[in-house]
């Protein structure tokens, strides 16, 4: 996949003949509602293997080819030149990714051990809906690029039956599935959710189901709460009892302990309630997580942060998942919701003292709406990416790019005068994460949250990675 930025004067008509990609395929893979409009600044995925090469001083077509390790009768051909030697600074070459035809006898396994490429990559690379109506002379495109093998975890929020649908629409992409969540009690007890539907689904898809337990709501910090339940032997108890008895019930194959603001003195007795957790649940099968806060050091203070200690986390549990996301938080300023800058500072730190191979990168997927000027604690509206460009769309607005935290931005002026700013995700901010993934060799990805439209991502995520199924 590449990635294209509109710019003036560009239409999807000539975005397609440059990348020699058919329009209806452009369009499809960014579920784009407004083809005819596009937004200068607007990122596309486009759906090739090819690279592209823009020539420069100096470039020759051999040293090109050198360069890709492919022929100079390959570039020739594909780009259909009909004066090789007549290159020139700025010409727009693309180079094919390599291909091959098949031969009696070869299957899609046989030819994707190959290349080292899964058989799922070059499926969808090609296009092929039936693996087994390969045959001999049929030519693939070869990917390029290394897809390392990841774990994919989801949260989500909406259940009972409309969270099935949620959940099968991308289940392809995931390894494990998280409702959120079950909120704790004074006494040990749990609040019911209505999660079956997501289990059902999830395992239909062959996805983990996840129990995510909490302390805290949207109205309620639950300091307090966690200390009650920390700090008492037998309600520590009781609560791991319910949790063993509920995952037993629902078929759920772990659990992800999220405790949110708890106070800085009950670190070691949030550290004693992940040990009893393991100590319980790892005999009758089940893994433990937890979901961190993101710290940029050991002394960082603050409610959110004093008592999340990242060593004992990392060394108790199975994993952890890192909540790289929220700097652009609804009641505050507008700004980039999961910065990269900011983010590098807190994997910095995590990988110090965290095993890599135990770190899932928290990847928020959602947009923010702030009216202008911010008066503090006014909320800015959450929606999705799909409503993100239509709102730019609807207004005329240019999408702005700021490379601090490699985060897409715009303003607009509403029907009534109202001045906004929109942060959100583009397809290239999603290549910017999964650059950090791979860089620094974690786990896994987790998303908050399942149900937000993002087609890009999983389109981009696909082509970065190779998802691992469990079950």
């Amino acid at each position: 996949m590449l990635i294209h930025v509109v710019k003036p004067g560009e239409s999807l008509w000539l975005i397609s003949s440059v990348y020699r990609v058919p329009i209806s395929r452009i369009v499809n893979v960014n579920s784009l509602e407004s083809p005819n409009q596009l937004l200068i600044g607007q990122s596309l995925v486009i759906p090739t293997e090819d690279f592209i090469h823009i020539v420069k001083s100096g470039d020759t077509l051999w040293k090109i080819a050198q360069t890709y390790g492919v022929t100079i009768q390959q570039i020739v051909e594909t780009n259909r030149m009909t004066n090789p030697n007549n290159i020139f600074p700025g010409l727009i070459l693309v180079i094919p990714a390599p291909r091959h035809t098949v031969q009696i006898g070869e299957t899609l396994s046989i030819i994707a051990d190959r290349y080292g490429v899964s058989m799922q990559t070059l499926i969808s690379v090609n296009n092929i809906t039936n693996p087994n109506l390969i045959y001999p002379g049929m030519v693939l495109i070869i990917p390029r690029k290394e897809r390392p093998v990841i774990e994919v975890n989801g949260y989500t929020y909406m259940t009972g039956v409309s969270g099935g649908p949620v959940v099968r629409e991308v289940g392809d992409y995931l390894t494990y599935m998280s409702p959120f969540a079950y909120l704790i009690k004074e006494d040990g007890s749990l609040q019911e959710l209505a999660d079956l539907p997501l289990i059902e689904a999830a395992y239909s898809e062959r996805v983990v189901p996840m129990m995510a337990i909490t302390n805290f709501t949207y109205s309620s910090l639950g300091n307090n709460l966690a200390h009650i339940v920390l700090s008492t032997p037998n309600i520590r108890e009781t609560l791991i009892s319910n949790i063993i008895s509920i995952m037993k019930e629902k078929r759920y194959r772990g659990l992800n302990i999220d405790f949110e603001n708890v106070l800085p003195e009950d670190r070691e007795l949030y550290n004693n309630f992940l040990q009893l957790a393991v100590d319980r649940l790892h005999p009758e099968g089940y893994f433990v997580s937890s979901a961190l806060a993101p710290k940029t050091g050991p002394g960082q203070q603050g409610l959110l942060y004093t008592a999340h200690d990242y060593p004992a986390h990392g060394r108790i549990l199975d994993f952890v998942v890192l909540m790289t996301y929220e700097w652009g938080y609804r009641l505050g300023p507008p700004q980039a919701i999961s910065p990269i800058n900011q983010i590098k500072r807190v994997l910095d730190y995590a990988v110090s003292v965290i095993p890599r191979d135990k770190i899932f990168f928290g990847f928020q997927i959602y947009a923010r709406d702030w009216v202008l000027p911010h008066i503090q604690g006014q909320e800015a509206e959450t929606f999705d990416m799909q409503e993100a460009i239509r709102r730019a769309v609807k207004y005329g607005a240019s999408i702005q790019y700021d490379t601090l935290t490699q985060s897409p931005f715009f303003r607009y002026t509403d029907d009534n005068g109202i001045n906004h700013e929109v942060w959100f995700e583009d397809a290239r901010s999603a290549q910017a994460k999964f650059d950090m993934v791979k860089n620094y060799k974690l786990r896994g990805i987790s998303y908050w949250a399942l149900g937000y439209p993002y087609p890009q991502n999983w389109v981009l995520l696909e082509d970065n990675f190779t998802i691992k199924k469990l079950i």
